[in-house]
């Protein structure tokens, strides 16, 4: 999509790295979708816990968890860049943050540090979308009429 700005010697390793962002943060939005529906008693513990949303029920967990597998099955295809991909790191980013609590006692909680570089890739892919068209489907380019 935009060749033009990037030297040839850059654009198979670009894409390919890309590529591998976009495979890796999709496994574990999966898991975490997939999660919603084998274990909706976990995603709604999350929900209360953290979010301090109590009144949702199971029946709510599959409604979440189908809006988000059309996500990042959307997300995995590169469709809609902007909107899928910016809508993955809203979600990552809010999960990541509200978790602030787990950071103040970090031995006690490796584990949720692992959301930072998470987060990173996220970031990195959503700044570098126009450029992740390994895989992908093809964005319609904008034309300046």
């Amino acid at each position: 999509m935009n060749s033009g700005h990037t030297p040839n010697n850059l654009e198979k390793p670009l894409a390919r790295s890309l590529l591998v962002l976009r495979l890796g943060i999709f496994v574990v939005m999966l898991l975490w979708t997939i999660d919603k529906f084998v274990n909706p008693t976990h995603n709604t513990g999350i929900l209360s816990g953290f979010y301090g949303i109590d009144w949702l029920s199971h029946s709510s967990s599959y409604i979440i968890g189908g809006l988000e597998l059309i996500l990042v099955i959307a997300f995995v295809c590169g469709l809609y860049r902007r909107w899928t991909y910016g809508t993955v790191l809203v979600i990552h980013a809010m999960s990541t943050f509200i978790s602030y609590k787990q950071y103040l006692s970090p031995f006690d909680h490796m584990l949720f540090f692992t959301a930072w570089p998470m987060l990173a890739a996220c970031l990195a892919l959503y700044w570098l979308r126009d450029w992740d068209n390994l895989l992908a489907f093809a964005q319609r380019k904008k034309t300046n009429a």
